[in-house]
């Protein structure tokens, strides 16, 4: 292209055509600094020297569509179930559906509530049965005491109707 064209042509085509100059295959030297004295002037003011043209369209890459997974969904369900037990070995049970309750303070056996922990997990198996056992422990002390004082009403009994 003649250096006279080169002034007409947008800023980003200049710079490329600075950057063919740089290459080897320029013949002049003089040529190359008329051209990048071009180039500044060009950038410096381009409404005046250079007729806008129109830039190409760089159409950005659209994301990837999602693939629908083949797979079965599953549905999950939120329960909660609370076991509370005493120190008397009374145990209830409170059952939440999401955040509905469903049942509140029923009464539970305590060998219900071991067979279903043995059930579920060994450790968990292992805290409910030491609660139950001292609970059993508990009843066996109080049955000793009643037992003692049923002793002591039955002799009392007797001397009275003697």
């Amino acid at each position: 292209m003649p250096d006279a064209q080169r002034g007409n042509v947008q800023v980003d085509t200049l710079v490329e055509q600075e950057d063919n100059a740089a290459t080897p295959q320029a013949v002049d030297a003089p040529a190359q600094e008329a051209t990048s004295a071009e180039a500044v002037s060009a950038t410096e003011k381009p409404e005046a020297t250079a007729p806008k043209a129109e830039k190409p369209e760089v159409e950005e890459p659209k994301p990837a569509k999602r693939v629908k997974s083949t797979a079965k969904k599953t549905r999950t369900v939120e329960l909660t179930l609370t076991v509370t037990g005493t120190a008397d070995g009374e145990w209830q049970a409170d059952l939440v559906h999401g955040t509905r309750r469903i049942v509140s303070g029923l009464s539970v056996p305590a060998a219900a509530v071991a067979r279903a922990a043995k059930e579920l997990h060994e450790d968990i198996a292992n805290e409910i049965e030491v609660v139950v056992e001292a609970a059993r422990e508990q009843h066996r002390s109080r049955m000793e005491e009643l037992e003692a004082e049923l002793a002591k009403v039955k002799q009392a009994l007797a001397e009275l109707n003697d």
